[in-house]
């Protein structure tokens, strides 16, 4: 189902409200009455083992076949420049900066889209090629300046670390000085973006800032969730039809939770389940302050039943909220497939547009 294509503010409003009710009605048939359910297999009780790593005595752990990373690149001749900088060394945390080539010769400020990669909290990095090409190719055809923001991963940073290293990321950018980030970027048309546990940040970090009104953080337009990484003790209908689903199976996502949320907590603490305890209050945070959020998905990804129920529940809470699941596909799919990722930044591009 294509994002329509948005001028006006209000119309953009209530087509969105239409189109979330759509959408909602369309997954819930589908989970009733298209796929079969899926009979789980067994867990390894193990975290470590389950996502095979290896724990170390020291704390930290071991990440066996790391996927390749990419360094950043400042050849001129290329469609789009990048380069990294520090925000905080005794963190370890930075950014890796991509520009589009063109923004130099342009009269107006880009827009800026601060970036969290996924990687369920515990994997991967800003450096991670499938990152780096998904953040090249973004700039690209969003045309912005796109920010991708390194934090610290569990289990040996926990959450909160990720959302207060997002949020110190957002001060160091608006407090920067780098030549980029001062002249090309239009601090009042900035994005928080992520994918999978990079959505959870995004969605998790924009409501502190909801919640702070700190004036060192640049003016935040709005959310971009691409998949956001959610759960709960109560499995969904697409989570039992998907149990055992490749690229995002329950043990997979369980085991993450275990090793990323504070100890002793469940899943329906509100880093991980947006809908319980306070989580609906949390949104009128989002609903004042007049943020647009996007949230997308697909049919194959285990976690659509709680990516829709969020637009709808963001929807019966009066914010601003538009919606685009596409059927089949699944959890990721922008990463490995350049021409869905090109989808993708059409989805984007078209939502900031329609915002300005």
């Amino acid at each position: 189902m294509p994002l329509f294509s948005f001028s006006h503010y209000k119309f953009l409003w209530r087509c969105s409200i239409a189109f979330a009710f759509f959408l909602t009605l369309f997954f819930i048939a589908n989970s009733l009455t298209l796929q079969p359910q899926s009979t789980s297999t067994p867990c390894n009780k193990d975290p470590y083992k389950q996502l095979n790593l290896i724990l170390n005595q020291n704390g930290t752990v071991t990440r066996p076949n790391k996927p390749p990373d990419s360094p950043p690149a400042a050849d001129p001749s290329l469609l789009v420049l990048s380069k990294d900088l520090s925000i905080n060394q005794s963190k370890g945390t930075w950014a890796r900066v991509y520009l589009p080539r063109a923004a130099q010769d342009h009269r107006s400020k880009l827009p800026l889209v601060v970036f969290f990669h996924g990687g369920g909290f515990i994997f991967l990095s800003a450096a991670s090629t499938i990152f780096h090409e998904f953040c090249f190719n973004m700039a690209n055809d969003v045309d912005a300046v796109v920010v991708s923001v390194e934090y610290r991963l569990a289990p040996e940073h926990r959450l909160p670390a990720a959302y207060d290293d997002a949020v110190e990321a957002l001060q160091w950018i608006k407090a920067s000085q780098d030549n980029w980030l001062k002249n090309l970027v239009d601090y009042s048309n900035v994005f928080l973006m992520g994918s999978s546990a990079g959505g959870n940040i995004a969605y998790n970090a924009g409501l502190r800032v909801a919640a702070a009104a700190d004036d060192k953080i640049p003016e935040i337009k709005g959310l971009i969730l691409v998949q956001p990484f959610f759960s709960g003790t109560h499995r969904t209908g697409s989570e039992r039809r998907l149990a055992n689903e490749p690229h995002l199976g329950l043990c997979f996502n369980d085991a993450m939770w275990e090793l990323s949320l504070p100890v002793g907590v469940d899943r329906d603490h509100k880093y991980c389940n947006p809908t319980a305890g306070k989580g609906r209050a949390r949104l009128e945070l989002i609903k004042r302050l007049g943020w647009w959020v996007l949230v997308t998905g697909c049919g194959g990804d285990p976690l659509v039943d709680r990516q829709v129920h969020l637009v709808k529940l963001m929807q019966e809470k009066g914010v601003k909220v538009v919606g685009h699941f596409t059927p089949g596909d699944y959890h990721g799919i922008q990463d490995s497939e350049p021409l869905k990722a090109k989808v993708l930044y059409g989805v984007i591009k078209t939502f900031i547009s329609a915002l300005n």
